[in-house]
């Protein structure tokens, strides 16, 4: 049978019996428990990887990846008792991303915790290009590729700019403080990818459940709740994109849907691959934008004299832009496992061993950028920082990301130029993803 007539959506699981369900949530409870229990004792001793996952250090982090850049540059890549190797330095970053021997799963292709029995800690949700290799990423890349083509990209320009305005004149028209990431960071980035998915009615609030959902599925799973929190999520969104699939199929149009569809007919991807891309979609263009919107007012008002500038000269937005992604980019880290032994400057791996990659570090690296830890709208990059990671596993999105800050910031400074705090910050806590989830703000 081909491709084109499988089923989209996956059959049934046969049925737990209530006992059954208890149990399972028993053991993967205790299976968890005891995985942060032994992290949190391992950072309490000092070790400052295992401190990147627990609180109070994650809440802000740059400290640590401070210690770790110093401590790789007296001893070689830090060695960490939870099992992994930590790079921190802009080049030692920088080599590990685009060396070819190293990928995101382990060498004979299986997922980097291996396959067993119940969900995986810390891979409990398909993510597409997140989480394979060449030659299998390089195929379905090319798949979703045309999305990003520059004709496509004006096209999201002008829904950018358009629902940056529907947005701001809503908030700003109540008079009072407003929520910048529940009334602006989040929706924008939403409505810009029903565009380039078409999905017609687009709820928003619906895909922001799903989009923090599958994007908290970074993390790791963290409790029994959180893998039926995901499940749901997976579900619903298969349904909506399973139902698209047959659309497109019957009626194609120019959209990425459509694009997938036909991969599926033409036997070029089977339907659950382009299900997981569908959902690598709304997750990575949904979390970065959100995010660098959220971190880059938050960096600009802790700044002083930033956001006047900004607000003086809003074309300064596009500067806005890469200044955050150095400064406090969205996606602080990302992991590589050794595909054969392997020797990269101060870093030794052995097959399938693995070695945490801490992107955020690298771009406060003051060899690279001086005075790293300032936030200057003004400042000219000595080097690319790394924010979008790097070799074949590049951020796709990247230009819509760079594309939808770039006219939300410009649009916010122009339209509301004396913004400022109204409240406290609520903070993301999280290692991987970084950003405010909710930012109270008047103008």
């Amino acid at each position: 049978m081909s491709a084109g007539h499988d089923t989209v959506v996956a059959p049934a699981a046969p049925p737990r019996t209530a006992t059954g369900r208890l149990v399972e949530d028993v053991v993967l409870g205790a299976r968890i428990g005891a995985m942060r229990a032994g992290g949190y004792v391992l950072a309490r001793r000092g070790d400052r990887v295992a401190r990147l996952l627990h609180r109070p250090w994650r809440l802000d982090p740059y400290p640590v990846y401070a210690e770790l850049r110093a401590a790789q540059r007296a001893g070689g890549a830090v060695r960490s008792r939870t099992g992994l190797a930590a790079v921190a330095t802009h080049s030692s970053v920088e080599a590990v991303l685009r060396d070819r021997r190293l990928g995101v799963r382990l060498s004979d292709g299986r997922s980097r915790l291996g396959e067993g029995d119940g969900p995986s800690l810390m891979e409990p949700v398909d993510l597409s290009l997140l989480t394979i290799d060449p030659p299998d990423h390089t195929r379905l890349r090319r798949l979703a590729q045309p999305a990003f083509a520059p004709r496509r990209l004006a096209h999201y320009r002008e829904v950018a700019e358009q629902v940056t305005g529907e947005l701001l004149d809503a908030a700003l028209a109540r008079g009072g403080p407003f929520d910048l990431v529940t009334e602006l960071a989040s929706p924008l980035p939403i409505r810009v990818i029903s565009a380039l998915l078409d999905v017609p009615d687009v709820d928003s609030a619906r895909f922001a459940r799903w989009g923090l959902a599958l994007g908290s599925s970074l993390e790791g799973v963290r409790s029994p709740s959180h893998v039926r929190e995901l499940t749901r999520a997976t579900d619903d969104l298969r349904a909506l994109f399973g139902q698209l699939l047959e659309q497109r199929r019957a009626h194609p149009g120019e959209d990425v849907v459509s694009t997938l569809a036909g991969a599926v007919d033409g036997g070029t991807a089977t339907p659950d691959e382009v299900l997981a891309l569908a959902q690598l979609l709304l997750v990575a263009g949904f979390e970065t934008t959100t995010n660098l919107i959220g971190n880059a007012v938050q960096a600009m008002h802790r700044t002083p004299g930033q956001w006047a500038a900004l607000a003086a000269d809003p074309s300064l937005a596009a500067a806005a832009v890469e200044e955050t992604l150095r400064y406090d980019p969205p996606v602080q880290l990302t992991a590589r496992f050794a595909h054969e032994d392997v020797e990269i400057g101060d870093l030794r791996l052995r097959r399938d061993s693995g070695v945490l990659v801490l992107l955020a570090s690298a771009n406060r690296d003051p060899e690279v950028h001086p005075d790293p830890d300032r936030f200057d709208l003004h400042r000219e990059q000595a080097a690319p920082h790394l924010a979008f990671s790097g070799g074949a596993h590049y951020c796709l999105g990247a230009p819509l990301a760079r594309l939808e800050g770039e006219v939300a910031l410009r649009l916010l400074a122009e339209r509301a130029p004396r913004l400022r705090p109204a409240g406290d910050p609520v903070p993301r806590v999280a290692t991987v993803l970084r950003g405010p989830l909710h930012l109270p703000v008047t103008a």
